[in-house]
């Protein structure tokens, strides 16, 4: 059952499952709470209250916001976490996955723990060397036309580049309802505003993280040409012996809907770590 919470400039729609400790769930841009229908499931199975949030701008979310950036979104979550009251780990993907880590470092009360998967989270540094790499030059130049044409088949084009080999059992229905939710009015310039708000108060937020953190990158996430060294560098800008970095060998971009099993286990593991190690 969807619920709604009212906060400054909109409304943010979540839903809630299972009973024990919380885990709030945050999606990428152009997208909604139902990128984690595999791995809900998982969590509720082993424990924990979980609740699935629709980012502003995505989902049943508000559509229109005055504006999208990781701070705002990050403060969404927080508001979220705290009407459930929390405290909460916070799992975020791609544009939330920065949203987590400013999460983590403005409201250190509420976070116990934050999991980063395909996180765009530090300053983007583009080469151009970089378009060399087939991968990454046909991912970039896909989400750049969304950006600029604001077309839904090109952001179809490019979620298809993101889920490099194997796909998820719901494909065909899962392109046809975000294809929906995209032509819905207000969503795509949503996303469109999304993608150009810039990481940087994220990345200015990485040192100041006081909690575990777990990065989940995809070995073929076209988002990178180097996911291995994306993670690496995550890990390497927050305080030494916070985070760790695991890989899943053939996932792109979205780990979570792809390899649902795999990224179920990394996250359940890293929760079962952070319980044990509370006093």
């Amino acid at each position: 059952m969807t619920e709604f919470l009212n906060v400054d400039g909109g409304t943010i729609a979540y839903e809630v499952a299972g009973s024990g400790p919380l885990v709030v769930l945050a999606h990428g841009m152009g997208d909604s709470r139902e990128s984690y229908r595999f791995v809900t499931p998982q969590l509720v199975a082993a424990g924990y209250r979980v609740a699935a949030v629709d980012l502003r701008g995505c989902g049943e979310s508000s559509a229109v916001w005055p504006s999208y950036s990781r701070t705002d979104i990050a403060g969404d979550l927080v508001a979220v976490i705290r009407h459930l009251g929390g405290t909460a780990v916070l799992v975020g993907q791609s544009i939330s996955g920065g949203s987590a880590t400013i999460a983590a470092a403005t409201a250190p009360e509420l976070i116990t723990g934050i999991v980063e998967i395909a996180p765009f989270t530090r300053k983007l540094s583009i080469r151009l060397g970089d378009f060399r790499h087939r991968d990454y030059r046909r991912g970039a130049f896909r989400l750049l036309g969304t950006g600029l044409l604001g077309s839904v088949k090109l952001w179809r084009s490019y979620r298809d580049s993101a889920f490099p080999g194997v796909r998820p059992v719901d494909w065909a229905a899962d392109v046809e309802r975000v294809d929906a939710m995209m032509r819905e009015p207000g969503r795509m310039k949503a996303m469109q505003k999304m993608g150009r708000s810039a990481p940087t108060d994220a990345a200015a937020q990485l040192a100041n993280v006081r909690c575990p953190a777990l990065i989940i990158e995809g070995t073929r996430d076209p988002d990178w040409v180097d996911p291995r060294a994306e993670g690496e560098a995550i890990v390497a800008e927050m305080p030494a012996g916070l985070a760790r970095l695991e890989l899943i060998e053939g996932a792109g971009h979205y780990p979570h809907t792809q390899y649902p099993d795999q990224t179920a286990a990394l996250i359940l593991t890293f929760l079962k770590e952070q319980s044990e190690a509370r006093p």
